[in-house]
């Protein structure tokens, strides 16, 4: 086998077939390369790779065309099927060494990794799993033109007919989807599942999306396997009908074929029985297809059945939103996950929604109470002002679907009222969904307006206001918190006197230290002092939030009344030691300690217990900075602001967990590169491709001078 291995290299790299097709392939993944990574700035080299998959589908027939073919032509095969060599050595020679010659710029590309992770935070485990999978598509794609090339002798013959294989491979997908889309018969669902054991393209897709899938490995790994056996019975056929014995040779080795491909369908349609979280696993940076520790927590101490209704065929489903319904109902023997076709059964959603939902779109079924899910607002969308087309830039479907399920789970749905009138902020749409998904019924409250809170209030928010409440309006809140009243208070900073509301803050023994913290300690802050990772205390609003950190930015200090019996308090965010109270001159650029200035440590948030009439227990959190509670803070920490309003919300509302699951992103933010790099990879790519095809040029001359 070397030596049949040794010649098939040598023969690829002395001829124009080798270096040219190596040329084409640096090339062509270089300019992808050098647009999607070094220009656009895509934290991973899988969307090169998906942008260059067609080239497989037009080179490999290029590589394999000549591979037994050519033999046949010139009658050299006939040495080899007389060699006392096995034919098994004969076929893992030749095929190893397109392999090799294949691998040559994966293995370029390969090292690109390495210094694209100096530019910023990167997919590495996505970057190589995709780089695995592109390679294994290319094998099998070798295996396949190795396997036509044994059957002809012409040359272009073999190319078309790899050439026909291969385009069949990669539209595959389309085609079982129009099938799926539009079929409702048994024979149709055969069809699909026929079909899809050619697709060849989806098993790369799910590798380059960010899955180590098990399942589409060895998809590729059996189905190389299969074929380079079927190539082993082809030589065999004819050498045996070279030796005069070919009908019973023949027989024998469409026997062998038949066990092989069966074995084959065997080996995969097993591995499909065996639950996902054992057989896929998420590579990607963020873990966007990991479902979270608080939703593992939740689905696994449910107690009631829930069936999630999928209103697709299960031929067309949406893989990752499957892998997530898989993963909650392998957590938990209450979930149950069913495909509708909507076209077998147009007329189901009537049963939950009176308006039809997209294709894809989730029904949550509990005893009582049932939610429907819209597909396109599981995913978020952004405007892509390039090419004027909205793209997929992150998945909000877990975050959902939890808290549909404690939706129809849950029998009750505490009221939170939001106090306006007196400038106070309104939370955004980050922050507003995720009271939505605590599943807590939202409503603004005028003071004025009421003679006194109303008693379904679970809790009351103070968000910032930035002028004086009215003695009356104080009564009525203190009055409320005397009843056993929760409250979330988010203090601000402003010019006008507060005296009244510093009487809600009073009630629990806190006030507000004057000014603006500034932060000395380097691990503490983010580019400037005054936005500030503050230090996280154990408790129960900050267990979920342990190996990150939220971002507080414009923060104040908290101060209270240690010696209070009757009041527990607990700290869960601080300030340094280094940190001090900013009590004038509040510039953005000066962060010099005034003599007037206070001295830190500081309490940033905190949670409060107080007695109340009729044995009652009044609870308040507060936090000591409005700009915490903002998309654009939660998005330097992807998540954990929100995590941790959810947990106050859940705290405030009774429960002992929170469900709110932020929005996960694709992206971790793009690289940057100086443009003296980008020109230098520029240069670096288009060099190796000119030097190859020099060599493709140059090489074949040399040796026929010679």
């Amino acid at each position: 086998m070397a030596a049949i291995y040794k010649r098939e290299l040598k023969a690829f790299f002395f001829s124009v077939v080798g270096w040219l097709y190596i040329a084409v392939m640096i090339a062509v993944m270089g300019l992808y390369f050098f647009i999607c990574n070094m220009l656009i700035g895509y934290p991973t080299i899988s969307y090169m790779l998906q942008a260059d998959v067609f080239l497989i589908v037009f080179t490999i027939p290029i590589l394999t065309m000549r591979s037994l073919s050519e033999e046949r032509k010139h009658k050299t095969d006939q040495l080899i099927l007389t060699a006392p060599i096995s034919v098994g050595k004969i076929v893992m020679g030749k095929y190893l060494a397109m392999v090799t010659l294949f691998a040559v710029p994966l293995v370029v590309f390969g090292i690109t990794p390495l210094f694209l992770m100096r530019a910023g935070a990167f997919q590495i485990g996505m970057s190589y799993t995709s780089l695995l999978g592109f390679f294994l598509y290319g094998c099998l794609g070798l295996a396949i033109g190795l396997l036509v090339s044994s059957f002809t002798e012409s040359v272009v013959v073999s190319a078309v007919l790899t050439l026909v294989v291969m385009f069949a491979g990669y539209v595959m997908s389309g085609i079982s989807s129009l099938i799926s889309a539009s079929g409702t018969t048994s024979f149709a669902d055969i069809a699909v599942k026929i079909l899809n054991g050619f697709d060849m393209v989806s098993r790369f897709d799910i590798l380059s999306s960010g899955y180590f899938d098990v399942e589409a490995i060895v998809y590729y790994l059996t189905f190389i396997a299969f074929v380079l056996f079927c190539t082993a019975q082809s030589i065999h056929k004819r050498r045996y009908a070279f030796a005069g014995r070919g009908i019973k040779i023949g027989a024998y080795s469409i026997f062998n074929i038949l066990v092989g491909a069966a074995l084959t369908i065997l080996v995969n349609i097993g591995l499909s029985y065996i639950p996902e979280q054992y057989t896929s696993f998420d590579v990607t940076a963020n873990k966007i297809f990991t479902v979270t520790e608080d939703t593992v927590q939740f689905v696994s101490n449910l107690s009631k059945d829930v069936t999630i209704y999928v209103l697709a065929d299960e031929n067309a489903k949406d893989g990752d939103l499957d892998r997530m319904l898989q993963q909650l109902k392998g957590y938990s023997g209450h979930i149950r996950v069913e495909y509708v076709s909507p076209i077998a059964n147009p007329m189901f959603y009537y049963n939950y929604t009176d308006s039809r939902p997209s294709d894809n779109s989730l029904i949550v079924v509990g005893e009582n109470d049932s939610a429907v899910l819209e597909y396109s607002e599981l995913y978020i969308l952004q405007m892509n002002y390039e090419t004027y087309e909205n793209e997929i830039v992150g998945i909000d479907a877990e975050g959902q679907l939890i808290s549909a399920i404690m939706r129809v789970t849950s029998e009750d749905k505490p009221k939170f009222y939001s106090v306006l009138g007196h400038g106070e902020l309104v939370f955004d749409d980050t922050f507003h969904d995720a009271l939505n998904k605590e599943n807590v019924a939202y409503e603004y409250l005028e003071l004025y307006s009421v003679d006194e809170i109303p008693s379904d209030a679970a809790a009351v928010i103070f968000n910032a206001p930035v002028s004086d409440y009215s003695n009356d309006d104080v009564k009525k809140v203190l009055d409320y918190l005397d009843r056993g009243g929760n409250a979330f208070i988010i203090p601000t900073l402003t010019n006008e006197s507060m005296d009244n509301f510093d009487k809600i803050l009073g009630y629990y023994g806190v006030s507000v230290v004057d000014g603006l913290i500034v932060e000395l300690d380097r691990s503490s802050y983010y580019q400037s002092p005054y936005y500030l990772f503050p230090y996280m205390e154990y408790m129960n609003l900050t267990e979920n939030l342990y190996g990150g950190t939220v971002f507080a930015p414009a923060s104040r200090g908290l101060i209270y009344d240690e010696d209070a019996d009757d009041i527990r308090y607990v700290p869960f965010l601080m300030s340094s030691d280094e940190s001090f109270s900013k009590t004038s001159n509040l510039d953005a650029e000066d962060y010099r300690k005034g003599a007037a200035d206070i001295d830190g440590p500081f309490v940033i948030g905190m949670q409060a217990e107080k007695p109340a009439q009729d044995g009652e227990i009044s609870q308040a959190v507060i936090v000591a900075t409005e700009q915490m509670f903002t998309y654009e803070a939660d998005s330097m920490v992807p998540g954990y602001n929100v995590k941790l309003f959810g947990n106050i919300v859940a705290s405030l509302a009774d429960r002992d967990i929170s469900v709110t699951v932020p929005i996960k992103y694709y992206e971790i933010g793009n690289l940057v590169f100086r443009e003296r790099t980008v020109r230098i990879s520029f240069a670096v790519i288009f060099l190796m491709a000119v030097e190859c095809l020099l060599a493709a040029i140059f090489v074949p001359l040399r040796r026929r001078n010679k």
